[in-house]
């Protein structure tokens, strides 16, 4: 199983989560924790739609199953493309760990570090239309411009 799944519009939250404990259940994790992050419907948007890029977000990613590999532990995250709806979901992440207090510790850090690093751009759907959501976009370390 993918430890990172990239899906095309709102996520299958049942499929994946269930995939999840169906897979590491029986691999002596004491904790299984899951953070589901749902569009909700504020500022009259009808939705959000996301574009990444796969490159930076999988080394990202593989960073993270390194920290977690000191801890005895394995991150997992499933993700959007394209338009999601207000009450679906674009965001899973899950951290598994032998030690529930070393999988709520980092399942906080990991999805913090995601909304901070991941190269992910979100936009408002509004009127069937994509708007750029740049007062809520966090500037990537090292982005810019090249001369």
């Amino acid at each position: 199983m993918k430890k990172l799944q990239i899906f095309d519009k709102a996520l299958p939250v049942e499929e994946i989560t269930n995939a999840w404990y169906d897979e590491f259940k029986n691999s002596n994790y004491g904790a299984i924790i899951t953070f589901v992050g749902v569009v909700r419907n504020e500022n009259e948007i009808d939705g959000l739609s996301f574009d990444l890029y796969e490159p930076i977000l999988t080394s990202w990613f593989n960073s993270w199953q390194e920290k977690a590999k000191a801890k005895n532990a394995i991150v997992l995250m499933a993700h959007s493309t394209g338009d999601v709806l207000n009450h679906e979901s674009s965001y899973i992440a899950a951290v598994c760990s032998p030690k529930r207090r070393v999988a709520l510790e980092m399942i906080d850090e990991f999805v913090e570090d995601f909304k901070a690093q991941a190269p992910i751009w979100k936009y408002d759907i509004i009127n069937g239309k994509r708007v750029y959501a740049q007062d809520r976009s966090t500037k990537i370390s090292g982005a810019g411009i090249l001369k």
